[in-house]
């Protein structure tokens, strides 16, 4: 990244404060960053009042003057469409503002309606590679909740963010184009030395798209699924996947996970199956590599020759290789790496959600997993998120402009005051990451809630959004 400030069209740069930089991966901080920030549209703008307060109030409780942020405004949406100096919604400016300074913060964004940029929020995360969406999912006292024991859940979900059917690549029915594949794709099926794909074909009046999930991109989110577990030492990484159906795609995401866990973090890392060889070793010393086989293979005996030899290869290259490191209860202390069907992790997060701590998922998985993870703990009022990459971060509400409550002075600003939470951890700030969360949390515990919650927490007193976050910063 260049030291230089960029020529902008439009924007004037921070008068004062310093730019983050990144090394390895990960932001170094100067006390004064420069934060560029995009208000939002609707609601995002009664939010961003709430939400800046709270952060300036939790930096300066927390350090006393010696760290500050200086925000810088950038435009995105509405706002940048309707500016006189841009007329149009992702101006240029606002990606070089991003870039250099390094960290950037928004609300929530209209969709454009038409042509051009599907997603605002899915063009930021693409053309600035913040290849990780990050989503921290847990409960505070206070906040409604649909389950029993909302408190058992506590994960932060990884969901790659440049790939599988968020790619972009898809043609619309009756097109030239989608009828040029189809004809290719029926051709090749039926051609195809691959005789389940010979009996296969796609309708012609059918819309297609392409979905794409390559090694590097799981890899590089999965390695900061497992880096972040480790830091903050969390018990396990879950994979998480439909590889029983999309062997290619989702199913190679889940081998690649594997792959990068053994290879990369062989010490701290140990995978599901191989706890499983070693502790029938550790129960039998004298189990031979073909009955541990046998003990961790249902159907082993009914198999054929080859995956038999497959399984029996595996454990006798688990005890070659981790015995010593691994074995005699050593894995126990080992961070745990595993994998679950995507349809089974909804089952599990409701039924079972203390077995699981940081998953990784594939872009659409990760999608639908965090919204229906949130709604356990209170929904997306109070849903934060962070998009990062290795030279950049922009942490972001996950829920809609909810245009007819726009200036009202209404809404939750959690989702925003939560996601500054996030940016402060990630900054390493973690007191001031405590202080919000402190006051978030004992606000709720005192029933001071915005009209969204009210409805839900009986005896509750209404608060404005401006309110609420008066509140959150009283109770820090």
């Amino acid at each position: 990244m260049s030291d230089a400030v960029p020529t902008f069209k439009v924007l004037k740069p921070a008068p004062s404060g310093q730019r983050i930089t990144f090394k390895d991966g990960n932001p170094v901080l100067p006390d004064e960053p420069v934060v560029p920030f995009i208000e939002g549209d609707g609601t995002g703008r009664d939010i961003w009042r709430a939400s800046v307060r709270v952060f300036d109030a939790a930096v300066a409780k927390a350090y006393g003057g010696k760290r500050r942020i200086h925000w810088l405004e950038v435009f995105c949406g509405d706002k940048a469409l309707n500016h006189p100096g841009y007329k149009e919604y992702l101006p240029q400016d606002t990606l070089d503002a991003i870039r250099h300074y390094g960290v950037g913060i928004k609300g929530p964004l209209t969709t454009p309606i038409g042509g051009g940029i599907r997603s605002l929020n899915v063009a930021l995360r693409q053309l600035l590679d913040l290849y990780a969406c990050v989503r921290p999912v847990r409960y505070f006292q206070g906040a409604p909740s649909p389950v029993k024991q909302p408190e058992k859940l506590d994960i932060v979900i990884f969901r790659e963010n440049t790939e599988d059917v968020y790619g972009g690549m898809e043609w619309r029915s009756g097109t030239d184009e989608a009828r040029k594949l189809i004809g290719w794709l029926n051709e090749f099926m039926k051609n195809s030395s691959e005789k389940s794909l010979q009996k296969k074909s796609i309708r012609p009046d059918a819309g297609v798209g392409i979905k794409p999930i390559s090694r590097f991109a799981a890899q590089r989110l999965i390695r900061r699924g497992i880096q972040y577990a480790l830091k903050f030492k969390r018990t396990s990484v879950t994979l998480v996947h439909k590889g029983n159906i999309m062997k290619f795609t989702e199913g190679a995401f889940r081998d690649w996970g594997y792959e990068l866990a053994a290879s990369e973090f062989r010490a701290q890392a140990v995978t599901e199956r191989e706890t499983w060889i070693l502790e029938n070793k550790e129960k039998s010393a004298s189990l031979t590599p073909e009955e541990n086989a046998r003990a961790i293979e249902p159907g082993f005996d009914n198999a054929p020759p080859a995956f038999r030899e497959e399984v029996v290869a595996e454990v006798k290259k688990a005890l070659d290789t981790i015995w010593g490191s691994h074995g005699n209860g050593q894995w126990k202390k080992k961070l745990l790496v595993k994998d679950r069907i995507a349809d089974s992790i909804f089952q599990q997060l409701l039924l079972r959600p203390d077995e699981y701590d940081v998953l990784c998922t594939p872009n659409l998985n990760g999608d639908y997993l965090s919204d229906a993870a949130a709604a356990q703990v209170g929904g997306l009022g109070i849903a934060p998120g962070g998009n990062i990459g290795d030279n950049g971060a922009v942490f972001e509400a996950t829920h809609g402009t909810a245009p007819k409550y726009a200036d009202k002075d209404q809404v939750n600003p959690g989702a925003v005051i939560l996601s500054g939470a996030m940016m402060f951890e990630y900054f390493d700030w973690y007191e001031a990451r405590d202080l919000i969360w402190k006051g978030l949390e004992k606000t709720l515990q005192q029933k001071r809630v915005t009209y969204d919650f009210e409805r839900l927490v009986p005896g509750s007193t209404r608060l404005k959004c401006s309110e609420f976050g008066n509140a959150i910063v009283e109770n820090m």
